[in-house]
């Protein structure tokens, strides 16, 4: 497979430094093309604004990413992520979980690339939820998080981490179409748990990734009505939340 891994730490002595070679030797070991955008190192515009549209006179924003998108006058640095994308057939994306999210850089990497007419569009037909751009591709996080795996669960303080990364996997990367894959998780991250452990649990995820069934997100197309809501009768009795979203 050719992937794609998506990297976002400022220090490059960190542990997601070190798991993120981990990931690109294990990977390439098993036959991948890789490629890395390191979005630090990179020095990478976080910031979605009209530089990255150019020439344009429409004041609405959104309207403008769709002309820039047509026009093919989209800022080259986006339309460097957008090919390594299209090229890929397995998407990973690597960060510490800050303050219930992605860090701002990989934010401004979702913001900038999955523009108009690319990720999204606000066309009532656009292909979304399981189709799109990205659709046929699979796609997975690696996370790193100070909180224990406790802290993570259904009753934990911090929430259940599948919670957490629901905007990220289902509004994002299933968003665009991927098949998004069960996260790589590291909880404790620098003081619970140990280096080789970690390492040994990335491996083995990368090792059965081909074979690994992805999250059963429901399609747009076929489990919701004109106006966006499940369709009655579609979830085991009782359940509420972003469980709705998952077969069961």
């Amino acid at each position: 497979m050719r992937t794609h891994l998506v990297y976002a730490h400022p220090h490059n002595g960190s542990l997601n430094a070190s798991l993120r070679d981990e990931a690109v030797q294990t990977l390439e070991g098993l036959g991948h093309t890789v490629t890395v955008s390191d979005l630090y190192a990179m020095n990478w515009k976080a910031v979605a604004d009209y530089d990255d549209f150019g020439p344009t006179e429409n004041e609405h924003f959104m309207a403008a990413a769709g002309e820039a998108w047509e026009k093919d006058s989209i800022a080259p640095d986006i339309k460097a992520e957008q090919a390594k994308l299209l090229e890929a057939d397995l998407v990973l994306l690597q960060f510490p979980l800050w303050w219930y999210t992605v860090p701002a850089i990989m934010k401004g990497w979702f913001d900038r690339v999955f523009t108009n007419g690319f990720g999204y569009s606000p066309s009532r037909d656009w292909p979304r939820f399981g189709d799109g751009v990205l659709k046929g591709k699979r796609a997975m996080v690696i996370v790193t998080t100070g909180a224990a795996e406790a802290h993570l669960s259904d009753r934990g303080v911090n929430g259940d981490i599948n919670d957490l990364l629901f905007p990220i996997q289902h509004g994002v990367l299933f968003y665009t179409g991927m098949a998004v894959l069960p996260p790589v998780v590291i909880t404790g991250a620098g003081w619970q748990t140990e280096y080789a452990d970690s390492a040994k649990h990335l491996r083995e995820r990368l090792e059965t990734i081909a074979e690994t069934e992805p999250i059963a997100y429901r399609k747009q197309t076929e489990d919701y009505d004109e106006d966006k809501r499940l369709l009655p009768g579609r979830e085991t009795e009782g359940t509420t939340g972003f469980a709705l979203h998952i077969a069961r």
